[in-house]
């Protein structure tokens, strides 16, 4: 039960705020510093040996509804141990989440756990509501893409967002191949044996679990120097001196050493620029370069970087590095009259900012009372609409004049029965 149920709160409960991302899922209550629970977005089934990935657009809806049904069971009756028809529902979302996944995600809550409200808040927002400013660059690093969206006076410009696949997905399956590449285990029967003879493939979680605890990303004159000699077709580039090998147990019997080259190598993918010119860090700029040309000022000294991919050491000095390296470049010396860059440090780990301004904007009982779409608005029209920034117009705005406008989710403090 959260911390100081029922105080200051007219009697109302408070909201649950999920983060449903696509590698681990954040849940918890409206009001408190932190997530009561970070697990994997995933189910398993005991005919299935692979746990099931519940964030997939690419299903069809019955699936999808039954994954997700599954999984907010478990979230509800396993983690957060709450009545889901006593409390509200705050879902901290991507501006990239497609239509049919939200519409049957709002089905399940509505139709199966019958909770009284829902209010989908868009990531790169609430983010912004944990640093008291109105006006940055956000980027998210997640884990399928990284994904940039500038907002000014709160509103997000659409118009100017971008996006590459480059996440903590692509770093997986860079080390996955790496490892299988160039690394030896030592197991009980024998000692140096090449890693595909012993495992076909590395599981995810294990790969993972390697990236956390021995991957970094290089300062920028290192991370130069390592590109050069990757993409060196003469030979004359020459790599820095890596990082020392590190033995990994597998399991009781096998140890997996871990080449030195591949911990400072493997995250480079995120700042390589491809055939297009495109990297993470351009991304930002590029992003800028799209904004009315009065706002780039405020907004490049305002930057944001939130998702579990920039919790690697050394990835913001990095980044940063990078940005003051291409600014120089003809591309954006021209275009971009700034050169001052500054990024926010959120009063949480980069993984839960979203989490966090979420449970801020739901712990304001009033606005999370008109914002929200009710159970009854739900029935009667069968669909949520979009909620793009904070000054949108309210629901009655959306039907014709003359009719009358299905019921509102009743405020906090309301004395309405």
């Amino acid at each position: 039960m959260p911390l100081y149920e029922g105080l200051g709160s007219g009697g109302e409960k408070t909201a649950v705020v999920i983060d449903l991302g696509e590698s681990f899922t954040k849940c918890g209550f409206a009001g408190e510093t932190g997530p009561r629970c970070i697990i994997p977005s995933e189910i398993k089934k005991p005919d299935i040996p692979k746990p099931i990935k519940v964030v997939q657009y690419n299903i069809n809806t019955e699936e999808l509804y039954s994954y997700l049904k599954e999984f907010i069971h478990m979230l509800y009756f396993r983690h957060l141990l709450v009545n889901p028809r006593d409390r509200r529902v705050v879902i901290v979302e991507s501006v990239l989440c497609p239509s049919h996944f939200r519409e049957t995600l709002t089905r399940v809550l509505f139709k199966y756990f019958e909770v009284p409200s829902v209010l989908f808040a868009p990531s790169h927002l609430m983010s912004l509501l944990t640093l008291g400013i109105n006006s940055a660059v956000v980027l998210d690093c997640g884990y399928a893409e990284s994904l940039v969206l500038p907002i000014y006076e709160g509103i997000p410009i659409l118009s100017c967002w971008g996006a590459l696949p480059l996440g903590g997905k692509a770093i997986h399956k860079e080390l996955e191949n790496q490892l299988l590449e160039q690394c030896s285990v030592d197991t009980g029967v024998a000692k140096g044996q090449r890693l595909p003879s012993v495992m076909g493939s590395v599981p995810e979680d294990i790969v993972e679990d390697i990236k956390v605890r021995t991957c970094f990303v290089s300062d920028l004159q290192c991370g130069l120097k390592i590109q050069a000699a990757k993409f060196n077709m003469d030979g004359s580039a020459e790599r820095p001196s890596p990082p020392p090998d590190v033995d990994y147990p597998l399991d009781g019997e096998k140890i997996l050493h871990v080449v030195g080259s591949i911990r400072d190598s493997v995250v480079e993918i995120l700042f390589e620029q491809d055939n297009e010119e495109k990297s993470v860090a351009t991304l930002i700029l590029d992003a800028l370069i799209e904004c009315p040309i009065d706002t780039r000022k405020q907004l490049a000294e305002n930057l944001v970087v939130i998702g579990g991919t920039a919790m690697l050491p050394g990835f913001l000095h990095r980044l940063m590095a990078e940005i003051r390296y291409l600014v120089d470049k003809p591309k954006y010396k021209e275009a971009l009259a700034t050169k001052t860059f500054r990024i926010h440090t959120p009063p949480a780990k980069p993984n839960c900012v979203a989490w966090l301004g979420g449970a801020i904007f739901g712990a304001l009982q009033d606005i999370l009372g008109s914002r929200s779409v009710s159970k009854e608005y739900y029935s009667q029209t069968g669909r949520i609409p979009d909620w793009c920034c904070l000054n949108n117009p309210p629901l009655e705005m959306m039907f014709d004049v003359g009719k009358a406008p299905p019921p509102l989710m009743k405020r906090a403090f309301s004395t309405e029965k």
